[in-house]
């Protein structure tokens, strides 16, 4: 690394590249088995990417948020499971960062250099009103247990920690980081989507399970723009299977030895129509890129921003720009993912390939948090500066009084 207190991009991917190939060599066959990136996962901590933003004094690499993001995407296109797993890492990370300079601070900054990792659990299961937490802890001498049920627990099956939300004793919203070394929580796998099946987003059992009176914080004291960052990593996988769905034509049809007798050439690989639906597909994952790395850009603003007067301002404006590239990223991937097939044979359909597995991944994880919604919101701010919402839930949603 240079001496520089941030790295150049060139020595994250140097250090970072050969693991993602890595990864990708046996990304098909997972899919195909359903097997977790159990393996693959602790390749990256190894490697030290659980610390890649973490400041190079504690033993990270002191990446900012736009190389962060490119590396993401870079990741996704090899395997997109992997980096939603560490959603919920990142944003862990992030919170510590901006946290005030402690003991505390300092011994998980450290954890994350060594290859510590934090998973999510935070929605709540059944018919739970919009907002509410069922989640408690108890308290237990200067600590807590908890006890609870979470799904959407990406990440938390390949975790140390689990990064969750729960109610204090006293009614108050915490954030508790949860150790998994105890049998007193039950981590399944049982994720029933079409897509992204391999991100261990499952259900989270927590019975009375122990919490450290210093691992619980005030959730609403939690980063500011957390919003803005864990729906840009969702952004960042969709841009990687973009990538990963341009790298997949060009490749099929640069193998492909079977032309059509009413096609424009006797090779697939030289006739133009095909060519243009290859060249079209790149300049989409090209495109989704930029805009995720733009988008970086303004959470990097938002991260330089804490604690001074432009905070507020640079949170809102992060969000947006995360809400944006959702919007365009969401209908890159989808017709990228789509398109791909035009320029291929019905061969190109076999179970085998899975090459429908980009559009069944792109179409599950920007399900996440409704991209209509995101554009609702974008032109409620443009037309009439309604501030953006900062917390999102889901749940049974309470009737609005008369007014």
């Amino acid at each position: 690394m240079s001496t520089n207190e941030t790295p150049t991009f060139a020595e994250l991917a140097a250090k970072y590249r050969p693991v993602f190939s890595r990864i990708a060599e046996d990304s098909l066959q997972r899919e195909l088995d359903r097997t977790l990136p159990t393996e693959q996962i602790q390749w990256l901590k190894e490697a030290g990417f659980t610390g890649v933003r973490v400041p190079k004094e504690y033993g990270g690499d002191g990446a900012s948020l736009p190389q962060l993001f490119k590396l993401l995407v870079e990741l996704a296109s090899a395997d997109p499971h992997v980096p939603q797993a560490f959603r919920g890492h990142i944003a862990f990370v992030e919170d510590r960062l901006q946290a005030a300079p402690s003991e505390d601070r300092d011994e998980w900054l450290t954890r994350f250099a060594q290859g510590e990792l934090v998973g999510n659990a935070v929605t709540e299961i059944g018919t739970v009103a919009l907002g509410d937490v069922r989640t408690k802890l108890t308290e237990n001498g200067d600590d807590f247990t908890i006890t609870g049920s979470k799904y959407y627990t990406t990440g938390s099956i390949f975790a140390e920690w689990i990064d969750t939300n729960a109610l204090r004793p006293d009614g108050v919203e915490v954030a508790a980081i949860v150790s998994t070394d105890t049998e007193l929580i039950q981590i399944s796998d049982d994720w029933t989507g079409f897509g992204q099946k391999l991100t261990g987003s499952g259900t989270a059992v927590f019975t009375q399970a122990p919490v450290q009176g210093k691992h619980v914080y005030v959730f609403s004291d939690r980063f500011s723009y957390q919003t803005s960052l864990y729906q840009l990593i969702l952004v960042a996988v969709t841009a990687g299977i973009t990538r990963a769905a341009a790298q997949d034509a060009a490749s099929q049809v640069a193998n492909r030895s079977r032309t059509f007798s009413h096609g424009n050439h006797d090779e697939t690989r030289h006739d133009p129509q095909v060519l243009e639906v290859v060249g079209r597909i790149a300049a989409q994952a090209s495109a989704a890129e930029a805009i995720v790395v733009a988008a970086a850009e303004s959470l990097q603003e938002a991260a330089d921003a804490h604690g001074t007067e432009s905070e507020a301002d640079a949170k809102r404006e992060a969000e947006l720009k995360s809400a944006e590239a959702q919007i365009v990223v969401t209908k890159l991937a989808l017709e990228a993912s789509t398109n791909l097939f035009d320029g291929l044979g019905a061969s190109a359909v076999s179970t085998s390939q899975a090459l429908d597995r980009h559009w069944r991944n792109a179409r599950t994880v920007t399900s996440h948090n409704p991209v209509a919604f995101k554009a609702r919101i974008v032109g409620d701010w443009l037309v009439n500066q309604a501030e953006p919402p900062y917390e999102w839930y889901i749940g049974v949603g309470r009737p609005q009084k008369d007014k």
